[in-house]
């Protein structure tokens, strides 16, 4: 397999954006800490190898910081998200962002060790959270990944 390419996504790359989202996600809307992004609509990174898109990270940047709102590796275990949310960083660095940061669910155990090893840090716990967020989505579960009730959303950053 080749190295994996970071590049900065164009207006050509919609439709690959809308097909890594889809099969993630089942949607292009993503809602967290009370906001509704149609994240087929952020900036967005995407990683490729060998030609074929295998990652996506999606991103606002506002009041100095990156917050990165999806991150999709299409191959897990790969390298592909560790050298999307390097790139980003990288990206948050070059246009003086103070911190990267994003919110997880409680339940995404693979997330937490995922980005903790990248050298994030838990800075806030939002009791509740996702029941504020199924007002917005009733599609998102009640039980998440490991049969662990889905409640929580957790913010990690980074400090650049």
């Amino acid at each position: 397999m080749g190295d994996i390419r970071v590049r900065e996504a164009g207006a050509a790359d919609h439709d690959a954006i809308v097909q890594v989202l889809m099969a993630s996600w089942g949607s292009t809307t993503v809602v967290v800490h009370g906001s509704v992004y149609d994240a087929a609509q952020l900036p967005a990174l995407l990683a490729e190898r060998d030609g074929r898109v295998v990652g996506l990270l999606t991103y606002t940047i506002a009041d100095h910081d990156l917050e990165v709102v999806s991150l999709d590796a299409v191959v897990p275990r790969a390298g592909v998200g560790g050298a999307l949310l390097s790139a980003a960083a990288d990206l948050g660095r070059r246009v003086n962002a103070r911190r990267l940061w994003l919110i997880t669910t409680n339940d995404n155990l693979d997330a937490l060790r995922f980005y903790q090893r990248r050298g994030m840090r838990i800075v806030a716990v939002a009791p509740g959270a996702m029941d504020a967020a199924r007002k917005i989505t009733p599609s998102i579960p009640l039980v998440g990944r490991f049969g662990i009730a889905l409640r929580d959303e957790l913010t990690l950053e980074l400090q650049l």
